[in-house]
């Protein structure tokens, strides 16, 4: 395996690789100190680089190498002091580390990157998914204002106008901000205004949620419990984090259902047959090409100790708000090993009621 270290202390090569030489792994590591000489790389396993690397933000060339090695597994190098709710641009990474570098932490961060591949690349989910005759669309609106949004001067009067190009998004959205979850009193009657009172990121979510959740095989009060679940545990897993890590988890929540909306997978219930929903769902959003924390929050959502990066971030999110909305157990064990357990309590006071209870 090929690891690319760029613009890092090359003076700690030496002893980076003795320590890594202690696991056997027969890691083949490079130490470079331009992104451009990264850029040139005709083979790349694993890349890693800190928020800068000399002119460069590393966001920017962790962006540019997932273009051009989407095999690659790429990981963020943060300041132990850094705060990560003042980042931008952390879904280029799959992964966060701390300098500096540990060889153990990024055996980890790169063998749950593999599991998660084996996960999405299992023959019984390839199988299952093959046979279905049609699957479900990327969300185009979604990702064409994804784009727009990317541009700081982008108006309210151009993201309505992109919205305004389907009118049965429109109506969605405007159902769904006049709900018991966002109405602020007052019934919103134009995508203008709908953008106004919800914010980019809200309504970036809600039209997520309108295209992901349309047509279905799904019965139309089977499909609407699962969008009432989905908005309920977006806004919850939002508060469980912070930053751009809080957006991540949101819609991740989001999603956490979406494949339920897919034939021939189980539903999570006991007899069941198929891959699981969770494991389904996070295909589907590979997929679509969505960032690499929030397919790898849905595929772990009842499992995130089996991430093995520490810390709790967008699964452990997931997890607790899914468990949380739909009343199933929340998996303490996970909680003390990530020492957020004296939290819980103060989750528990942040379910939302459902919609039929809130209206």
């Amino acid at each position: 395996m090929r690891i690319v270290i760029v613009g890092e202390d090359a003076g700690r090569a030496g002893e980076f690789e003795e320590s890594l030489s202690y696991f056997d792994l027969g890691w083949d590591v490079h130490w470079l100190a331009e992104a451009d000489a990264a850029l040139s790389l005709t083979e790349v396993d694993v890349i890693l680089c800190g928020l800068r690397v000399g002119a460069v933000p590393g966001t920017a060339l962790l962006g540019q190498m997932s273009s051009m090695h989407p095999e690659a597994v790429r990981i963020l190098l943060l300041d132990q002091d850094q705060d990560s709710s003042q980042l931008q641009g952390l879904d280029c990474a799959h992964r966060l580390l701390s300098r500096p570098l540990d060889a153990g932490e990024l055996i980890e961060a790169v063998d749950s990157v593999a599991e998660l591949r084996q996960v999405l690349g299992s023959e019984e989910l390839k199988q299952a998914v093959g046979r279905i005759g049609s699957l479900p669309p990327p969300p185009r609106l979604y990702l064409e204002l994804s784009r727009l949004l990317r541009d700081p001067d982008a108006s309210n009067a151009a993201i309505a106008q992109m919205l305004s190009q389907d009118p049965a998004i429109v109506a969605k959205v405007l159902r769904l901000c006049n709900s018991a979850y966002f109405s602020g009193g007052r019934e919103i009657t134009d995508i203008r205004a709908a953008v106004t009172r919800l914010g980019h990121q809200t309504l970036l979510r809600l039209v997520l949620a309108s295209e992901a959740f349309g047509p279905t095989q799904l019965a139309g009060k089977e499909r609407e419990a699962i969008q009432d679940r989905a908005l309920r545990t977006s806004r919850l897993a939002r508060r469980l984090l912070a930053g751009p890590s809080a957006e991540l988890a949101a819609t991740a929540g989001l999603l956490a259902e979406v494949g339920k909306l897919l034939p021939g997978v189980s539903n999570g219930t006991e007899g069941s047959t198929g891959p699981h929903y969770a494991e389904a769902g996070a295909y589907l959003l590979g997929l679509w090409g969505l960032p690499m924390p929030i397919v790898e929050g849905v595929a772990f959502q009842h499992r995130p100790g089996r991430l093995k990066a520490s810390g709790f971030w967008v699964a452990g999110a997931v997890h607790v708000a899914s468990s949380l909305v739909a009343g199933t157990p929340v998996d303490e064990a996970y909680l003390r090993n990530v020492n957020v357990i004296d939290r819980l309590p103060q989750w528990r006071d942040l379910v939302e009621p459902a919609a039929a209870e809130a209206a």
